[in-house]
């Protein structure tokens, strides 16, 4: 167990979090993928018995030097994760997994939530499941719109924040063609961060992208579970839909549009709202990292190219 502190430091962790007096009777790499170290723990204890549940590792210094070449560092809250799940998810709608505990020690932090059984959304190719999710979603923005998200380290999604993505892809330009792209954009970006801050707000998920939602359905119902809430705060929900549409074909980005309108009524995106938040999104990915880094086989994309086609169908 090198390098993460091993048995020890997960036992003080436990000792001191809500699991206090369970035994860990073995520990593995959890399938799911995500850039932080993710355990499952098959745990025991007297009454309840034996069960299993997710450890996962919030820190920076444990990232891999890809990983954080990846990662914005300006963005990371190591205590994020943990509060939402404690104090925030509660008052939304079932289905993320269940907070067990959080602790720190010397400066590092564990999260302990429930395991969940399912398959990662990005698996599934029925576009009705992905429907689903989308009315998941407007579930969860309408349970938190218009209320108070105080108490927690939340990223703020305000225009400042919007048009930093673009000043950082700017600064990332490595050559003349991407540098010319990223110019023509500049002004018509203004209008995106203008309609951005004229929607409503609520509680984001914050990367609310089909790697990142896990899909129970086993049973008579479908358990939408989204994971990974370490960029969660306040903005517009439209930006969560946009998120989780990416990739998709208009016909079947317009179906999943409906399905949250369906469940969320008056407080639902129009059309063009919905591709601004696209066209924002696409931005994001532009200035998340520079150039040295490669996304991995399967998730490059020429997110330069679908920013203009995006502002050229608005004609901004």
């Amino acid at each position: 167990m090198s390098g993460d502190g091993g048995w020890e430091a997960l036992e003080r962790a436990l000792a001191a979090s809500e699991l206090a007096g369970i035994e860990v009777v073995r520990r593995r790499p959890s399938a799911y993928r995500t850039s932080f170290p993710v355990e499952e723990l098959e745990v025991e204890r007297a009454g309840p018995g034996r069960g299993t549940i997710v450890c996962k590792r919030p820190n920076w210094e444990e990232l891999d030097a890809t990983a954080r070449l990846a990662k914005p560092r300006f963005l990371h809250e190591s205590g994020r994760e943990a509060c939402v799940y404690e104090h925030l998810l509660p008052r939304g709608p079932a289905g993320p997994p269940r907070f067990l505990g959080a602790a720190s020690d010397e400066g590092r932090s564990w999260l302990f939530i429930e395991r969940i059984e399912g398959r990662s959304l990005v698996e599934i190719g029925e576009r009705e499941i992905w429907e689903e999710a989308a009315r998941w979603l407007a579930r969860f923005h309408g349970a938190f719109a218009g209320q108070e998200l105080g108490g927690c380290p939340l990223v703020e999604r305000d225009a400042g924040f919007h048009r930093s993505w673009l000043a950082r892809a700017r600064g990332f330009a490595a050559d003349d063609s991407r540098r010319a792209t990223l110019e023509w954009l500049v002004p018509r970006h203004e209008a995106v961060v203008e309609a951005l801050a004229a929607m409503p707000r609520t509680l984001l998920h914050g990367e609310f992208y089909a790697a990142n939602v896990l899909i129970d359905d086993r049973g008579a119902g479908v358990r939408v579970a989204p994971v990974d809430w370490e960029l969660a705060g306040p903005g517009p929900g439209t930006l969560d839909l946009a998120a989780l549409v990416s990739g998709w074909p208009a016909a079947d980005r317009a179906a999943m549009r409906e399905a949250y309108v369906e469940a969320s009524g008056a407080a639902a995106p129009n059309p063009r709202d919905l591709e601004l938040a696209r066209l924002q999104v696409a931005i994001q990915w532009l200035g998340w990292a520079p150039p040295e880094w490669e996304p991995p086989p399967g998730q490059r994309h020429d997110w330069a190219a679908e920013a203009v086609e995006i502002a050229e169908e608005l004609e901004l």
